[in-house]
């Protein structure tokens, strides 16, 4: 199964950047072995239209263009499920069992993702109800998806 964060801005050279690659990478040498294939990460420029209903929906549009056929979508959304890492790691496993093709993950811009997309949403996921900068949201996003895959693996990385 393929894994894909799309998300809505650009990480800029800096600490968020480096920690952000750091956790993609960590995840590439362990999740080969246990059939990940890969993860991407897609930075869409954030919409300049004036209105946020046309910001949303341009953005939707974009993101809408990078989901494939046969997909699992996660909407990051601070009004989603607050779940914990086991249980995070136990619907990745479920999901590359029941052969999903590519998960992907969305980030929307600062006015949030589009109803329809959040529909669309097998899982609409929450870092707490905390509203959180959207760098740090990648970040932790990635470190998440590490972590599961140590979970997976039986790896000593998280302990609970």
């Amino acid at each position: 199964m393929k894994i894909v964060v799309v998300s809505i801005g650009r990480l800029k050279q800096g600490p968020e950047r480096e920690l952000a690659e750091r956790y993609r990478e960590r995840f590439e040498d362990i999740g080969r072995k246990l059939g990940f294939r890969s993860l991407e990460i897609h930075e869409i420029p954030e919409s300049r239209a004036r209105d946020a209903a046309t910001r949303i929906a341009e953005e939707a549009t974009a993101i809408s263009a990078l989901i494939p056929e046969k997909y699992v979508l996660v909407a990051l959304d601070e009004r989603g499920k607050s779940i914990d890492s086991a249980a995070f790691a136990q619907a990745l496993g479920r999901w590359r069992d029941e052969g999903t093709p590519s998960t992907i993950f969305t980030i929307g811009g600062a006015d949030g993702l589009s109803p329809e997309l959040q529909r669309k949403a097998k899982l609409r996921m929450a870092f707490g109800s905390a509203t959180w900068p959207h760098q740090m949201v990648r970040v932790m996003l990635l470190e998440q998806i590490y972590r599961a895959a140590t979970i997976l693996a039986g790896h000593p990385y998280h302990r609970a």
